[in-house]
């Protein structure tokens, strides 16, 4: 670990509690935003502006030698009763749980150690601040506003605290690493009856049943072996008592995966699969999706780069079906995002994102900068 970097781990902790005690939702992030605008102006950065309103978007000129690189940090909290910490949320009822904090306090370092240096990049360094990952998804409305073209964006680099990872080692992997996801609702109509002349009717929740099997068949049988889908439903509602013929269900799940092809193959069947079976039980079945973010597809040059840059402190992961809005960067540039390993048993922090108790040893955030650090070297661009 760089010397300089070290010496900011003080700076780095403080800034990542003060953030974390303003917690804020998607697009709401009006004292998040100032905080940063602040921070970045102090820092002498060359030029602070906003994106989306709360969006912040801080630009390090360089040598103008190179194409204007990006790295982003997401700014938003979640709906989470914070357990007690001494830093704790100001913001009743939210919390920063998925260390949106530590991605910003890294990305203030990475600027505060580039503003340090008497030798500019060698071409701009654009900081983004992007509001709302978790919804309805920042990062798209921020490339539908026109930052790539702006910017004259090559490339973006970003990263995500996880848990399940060793601490301060970085995680990556060429390809697919987190999956594209969409939800699912599916209403099933039928007609009432009386219980007890059930042929009268057309059993909605008996054809939803159904409904629920088949679809489930479809990543056993349309989906290669070779490949991963999840279709998951977590709620049902229908009927009116328990003497009736339910004559309306409503199912609601999520679907990823981990490639465009086929995702589309299972929006495919599940429309089909829903009218078909629903028919055969004289119901009519209709589906609803809400395609949300894609597939986390990490360019193997950056990933080669990034694991050149790290040694032995780079691992590959494992793909997750986790999703994430940085991938509506890398629909419009190639993009890197990589795991930051915060796991770390010994001193408890162990529980999973968007958990009441998640947190981390904040040590790991110079570990965060010095990834950012030494990836810029490493693409010959500092």
């Amino acid at each position: 670990m760089r010397e300089d970097i070290l010496k900011m781990e003080d700076a780095l902790r403080q800034i990542r509690r003060d953030l974390h005690r303003i917690p804020e939702l998607g697009l709401s992030e009006h004292k998040t935003a100032a905080y940063i605008e602040h921070m970045l102006k102090e820092l002498g950065v060359d030029e602070v502006t906003r994106c989306l309103e709360t969006g912040v978007i801080g630009i390090i000129k360089g040598q103008g030698l190179e194409k204007p690189i990006a790295y982003r940090a997401d700014m938003d909290a979640l709906t989470v009763e914070e357990s007690p910490r001494p830093y704790a949320s100001c913001h009743k009822g939210l919390m920063h749980a998925c260390g949106h904090d530590g991605h910003m306090a890294i990305l203030l370092g990475f600027a505060k150690y580039l503003m340090s240096k008497k030798v500019r990049p060698k071409g701009d360094v654009i900081l983004i601040f992007q509001p709302a990952e978790e919804g309805p998804g920042g990062a798209k409305l921020m490339v539908e506003a026109g930052i790539i073209e702006k910017y004259n964006i090559s490339k973006v680099i970003g990263c995500h605290i996880f848990p399940d990872v060793p601490q301060g080692k970085i995680a990556c992997k060429a390809g697919g690493m987190m999956a594209r996801n969409g939800e699912v609702t599916v209403r099933i109509l039928g007609k009432s009856s009386h219980g007890a002349q059930p042929h009268l009717g057309a059993d909605a929740l008996l054809a939803a049943g159904a409904v629920i099997c088949g679809i489930h068949t479809i990543l056993s049988r349309n989906i290669s072996p070779l490949d991963s889908g999840i279709l998951s439903f977590g709620t049902i509602q229908g009927g009116e008592a328990c003497n009736i013929v339910a004559k309306e269900v409503r199912i609601e799940g999520t679907m990823r995966a981990f490639s465009d092809e086929v995702y589309e193959k299972m929006v495919s069947r599940v429309e089909e699969a829903v009218s078909f079976i629903a028919k055969g039980y004289g119901c009519e079945g209709t589906v609803e999706f809400r395609h949300m973010y894609r597939v986390v597809n990490n360019d193997a040059a950056l990933v080669s780069a990034l694991e050149a840059a790290c040694g032995d402190n780079y691992i590959t992961t494992q793909p997750y079906m986790l999703a994430e809005d940085f991938s509506f960067f890398q629909q419009a540039v190639p993009g890197l995002f990589f795991f930051l390993g915060s796991g770390n048993p010994e001193k408890g922090f162990v529980h999973p994102l968007h958990s009441a108790e998640f947190d981390f040893d904040e040590k790991i955030l110079c570990h965060g900068v010095e990834a950012y650090i030494s990836l810029l070297e490493k693409l010959g661009l500092f």
